[in-house]
């Protein structure tokens, strides 16, 4: 189900990923995603999933709350994995049947698309999961606070990215209220072609767009009787503040990206 999702929702638990500084914690996000495009061999992937299953461990988050995250997207990963095997060439045929002929190489880009997928869904959500969305907001401010000097409205830009983060599971849980009480009005969303599907879907878009945007009203409302202006004049009543983990995580992080570039450079080289 949709309300299953575990993507923008925080895991509350005391763990050593949870007490490190949100702006580290954004930082190593960008740094994983990095790697992960960037892995083009076996040894760079292993080293990409060895980080963050360190981080998962650290994190003491539940495996089936990570698992939920890519349940939206397996049709996706199912989708990539097949379009690699039937049509990514070269290498030796270890498969033929009429047309279709599967290389080496194909299994070995499916594989690695597979596990690019499922890697860059799960670090991204354990940083929702281990971050709550006011940490998140500040991390975002205080990382792009130097494009205050070119009058970038760097805390409205913050606020925003933590508002949608924030409304994806409420969204989420709203699209599966409607879907069920349309169920129970006898609508059909599973049998036919995929355009009768599609179309099925309208009854459910509507009361749900209608539901953001009365969502969305009630929080302006909210913020109007709560004095809110922006960034002007505001302060902050915490404050924050790098502790030892910080700068391990930091350079562990910066090893496995060495790691990578190191083997990405050495793989080059093989095939001049």
């Amino acid at each position: 189900m949709l309300k299953d999702a575990s993507f923008g929702q925080y895991y509350p638990a005391k763990s050593f990923v949870h007490s490190m500084d949100a702006r580290v914690k954004l930082f190593l996000t960008v740094c994983l995603l990095v790697g992960i495009f960037f892995a083009s061999s076996y040894f760079a992937y292993a080293a990409v999933a060895l980080f963050l299953a360190l981080a998962i461990a650290l994190s003491r988050v539940r495996l089936g709350a990570l698992l939920r995250s890519i349940r939206p997207i397996l049709f996706l990963i199912v989708f990539s994995a097949v379009l690699n095997l039937l049509f990514h060439g070269g290498g030796e045929v270890i498969l033929a049947f009429w047309i279709i002929k599967i290389t080496n190489q194909a299994v070995a880009f499916a594989v690695m698309m597979v596990l690019r997928l499922v890697m860059l869904v799960t670090g991204t959500c354990l940083l929702t999961l281990t971050t709550t969305p006011v940490a998140l907001t500040d991390a975002i401010e205080s990382l792009l606070k130097p494009l205050k000097l070119i009058k970038f409205p760097v805390h409205e830009l913050a606020l925003i990215m933590s508002i949608a983060l924030r409304m994806i599971p409420t969204l989420m849980e709203e699209t599966d209220r409607i879907i069920s009480a349309q169920k129970a009005r006898g609508a059909d969303f599973e049998s036919g072609n995929i355009f009768r599907r599609a179309k099925a879907l309208l009854p459910v878009l509507i009361p749900l767009l209608i539901s953001a945007f009365r969502r969305a009203d009630e929080l302006a409302d909210a913020m109007d009787s709560r004095c809110y202006f922006g960034a002007k004049g505001r302060t902050k009543m915490k404050r924050m503040k790098m502790t030892w983990r910080d700068p391990l995580a930091l350079l562990f992080a910066f090893g496995v990206i060495a790691f990578i570039f190191v083997d990405k450079y050495l793989l080059m080289l093989s095939f001049v």
